[in-house]
């Protein structure tokens, strides 16, 4: 057989050979690195045989892949000294993840103590260097393999498998797990590893399940990259917004309001009125939108229409109960999405409705579209809504300020005629460049289209030939506009595709920031139209987006991004005056006056402190600037200077500061921080 390797260049052998076989033949040096294999494109374990022609790449911890084998090996190692250490707890899945892996285990929440043991005995495991053994068994060999193990989540993993899997296992010294792999050939290569964190995790990711255990950790080659992972780590603590929120007194939440229920602060109040002021007066003086106001919660009957309150009642919060007559008409499955199977159930109360806050507030604005007849003359109509919405998260995504209960979004919709789709689209896109740049966060998204799952079609709206037709437009428009996106099938909403603007967190969770999407078939639900130049009447389309998304977690993004140090713009507080001694006070409360008189949001600090406390508060405060005032400048009408960015920047007129700061201010202009000061 002839193997070509990923050089290009051509190994010939009179018989089959295991990949890390291959890799020794090539170097010996390749093979103690290596870490998996790929196989005609295909990752698979270094013990795999080829007994054909093929093109083989050795992976190493360089290659994503590799990474993903060596530390899911560390995985088991981890898990293994659990079962050392606990021998009752049980295990579920311990998947590698881009940085590092996680294991989940049915047993007590676990202390730094409780992960320090277990790294001690993880080192154990791997100075024993337990030979890896990967074997497979039928499916009711498999079950009864680990019903005798005691381990009925791993039994319950098999069951759902496919009749058809391959249901393998790697045996590791004393410990055995179902697992796909790859592994590596043994544990010598773990040179550096840490467990990072203890959390708890449902079972399945439902809130309805049972709560396990979820330790987090890293593993690298060498210690030296360990140490630079974990110093990292620790700066990033310093910029999670749940931590560092709090910290700036921007939002706090408390436990008898309810989770996912953050209470803004003055400070944050103050950051999230600014944009939203902000978005609002560009919307409306710059890109041509009209404002609407609609309540926050309506009847079941409006998301019927459009088939919302069977894809999203699980996630909406709901009032009352529906009649049985609306539940008599509704087909099995309908009946099902909604939860109830037996309609004898339901009161028998035929004025009887549901109602529910809003999750989202298209059908809401459909009817101000509606009010008036519209012609092709009033096409494009841009609504614009500052809009507080609702969905019933589970408890165990909730994090924070990115993903709450209750929120608010720069939320929009576009009825237009199709010949205006393309430019109304191409705009909505610019908007939110526009948005991103001003905010200094467009070098931190990526963008992907989002597509319907043509192998379950069954829920969305429309046909093939329809997703289609307008998934191939968004592509044109995308293509045309010359941006850099992925695909991605089974992300879309259920009645279109949308492009979704992505971004991670410190932590490296992806979350969607900004959505633009188009939509074929609401219009046809709501019987919304249009009369044309021909005076027919004719179906618009209709474009839902976001120009900044979501206020809460933009402002969460936001506190990350910079730390705290926020443009002046945004800042709660843009200016503290700094009176020397209490002699001062009267001219500090003239400077005051003067920069209110300017829109400026400044407080005045009249502690009796030194100067120097007051300064270094200030800074720790991530105040842009400090005004200091004493004898000099009081008799001068002067303001010495401190900033974010210059450090001490002398003695200026008044005046002449406030005009280059409310020129800042109006310019939204990002100053460079000062690493020193």
């Amino acid at each position: 057989m002839i193997i070509t390797l990923k050089d290009g260049s051509k190994k010939e052998y009179a018989q089959p050979m295991s990949v890390i076989d291959i890799a020794a033949d090539i170097s010996g040096g390749l093979a103690r690195a290596a870490c998996a294999g790929e196989v005609d494109g295909q990752v698979v374990d270094l013990r795999t045989v080829v007994n054909r022609d093929s093109e083989v790449a050795i992976l190493t911890f360089n290659d994503d892949a590799g990474k993903m084998a060596f530390r899911h090996t560390t995985s088991h190692v981890m898990a293994q000294a659990v079962k050392r250490l606990y021998p009752d707890a049980k295990i579920t899945i311990g998947p590698a993840i881009e940085e590092g892996f996680y294991y989940d285990f049915d047993m007590p929440p676990l202390s730094r103590e409780d992960l320090d043991a277990i790294e001690k005995e993880m080192k154990k495991v791997i100075k024993e260097n337990p030979s890896i053994e990967r074997f497979e068994l039928p499916r009711e060999e498999a079950i009864a393999f680990m019903k005798e193990k005691n381990e009925p989540y791993k039994v319950e993993l098999i069951e759902d498998l496919p009749e058809d899997a391959v249901i393998s296992f790697y045996r590791q010294g004393d410990f055995t797990d179902l697992c796909a792999g790859p592994h590596l050939m043994n544990l010598k290569p773990i040179k550096a590893f840490k467990l990072i964190s203890s959390s708890g995790a449902y079972w399945r990711g439902d809130e309805k399940n049972k709560m396990l255990t979820r330790i987090y950790g890293t593993s690298y080659t060498k210690k030296a990259d360990l140490e630079e992972r974990l110093k990292y780590l620790e700066e990033i603590k310093l910029r999670d917004h749940n931590r560092l929120g709090r910290e700036m007194e921007l939002f706090t939440t408390v436990d008898v309001i309810g989770q996912g229920l953050p209470l803004f602060m003055p400070n944050g109040t103050k950051m999230i009125q600014k944009l939203q002021r902000w978005i609002e007066d560009l919307e409306d003086y710059e890109w041509g939108y009209v404002r609407t106001r609609t309540p926050l919660m309506a009847k079941s009957t409006l998301y019927k229409i459009s088939d919302h309150w069977y894809h999203y009642k699980d996630g909406m919060f709901v009032f009352g109960y529906e009649n049985k007559e609306d539940l008599e008409s509704a087909d099995d499955e309908k009946r099902e999405i909604r939860g109830v199977q037996d309609l004898n159930l339901i009161e028998d109360d035929a004025d009887s409705d549901a109602y529910a806050l809003r999750p989202m507030t298209c059908p809401f604005q459909y009817y101000v579209y509606k009010a008036r007849q519209k012609s092709y003359r009033d096409l494009p109509y841009r609504m614009g809504e500052t809009s507080t919405l609702f969905r019933n998260e589970d408890s165990g995504e909730m994090h924070g300020l990115t993903r709450v209960r209750q929120f608010t979004i720069s939320e929009g919709h576009i009825v237009c005629t199709p010949e205006q789709v393309e430019e109304e689209f191409k705009n909505c896109v610019s908007l939110a460049k526009y948005c991103l740049t001003t905010l200094g966060l467009q070098d931190d998204v990526t963008y992907r289209m989002s597509k319907w799952d043509p192998n379950d079609s069954g829920k969305y709206l429309g046909t093939a030939e329809d997703w289609n037709k307008v998934q191939d437009a968004m592509r044109v428009i995308l293509d045309d506009i010359g941006l850099d996106y992925v695909e991605a099938d089974g992300e879309a909403a259920f009645y279109g595709p949308k492009l979704d603007i992505q971004a991670k967190n410190v932590y490296g969770k992806e979350d969607t920031m900004i959505t633009i999407q188009l939509d074929m078939f609401l219009s046809e639900r709501y019987d919304m139209y249009y009369i044309d130049k021909d005076g027919e009447k004719k179906r618009p389309y209709i474009i839902h987006r976001t120009s900044l998304g979501c206020y809460e977690r933009t402002l969460a993004w936001l506190i990350e991004k910079y730390a705290g140090k926020f443009p002046t713009w945004l800042c709660p507080e843009q200016v503290r005056i700094l009176p020397i001694s209490e002699k001062f006070f009267d001219y500090a409360d003239q400077v005051y006056k003067e920069l209110r008189r300017n829109d400026i949001d400044v407080k005045v600090d009249r502690r009796s402190e030194k100067i120097g406390y007051k300064i270094r508060e200030a800074r720790l405060n991530k105040i842009p600037y400090m005004l200091i005032v004493g004898a000099k400048e009081q008799e001068d009408g002067l303001v010495s200077v401190r900033s974010r960015f210059a450090g001490d920047e002398g003695q200026r007129p008044l005046g002449d500061f406030i005009t280059d700061i409310c020129e800042e201010i109006r310019t939204k202009t990002i100053r460079e921080e000062a690493a020193d000061v």
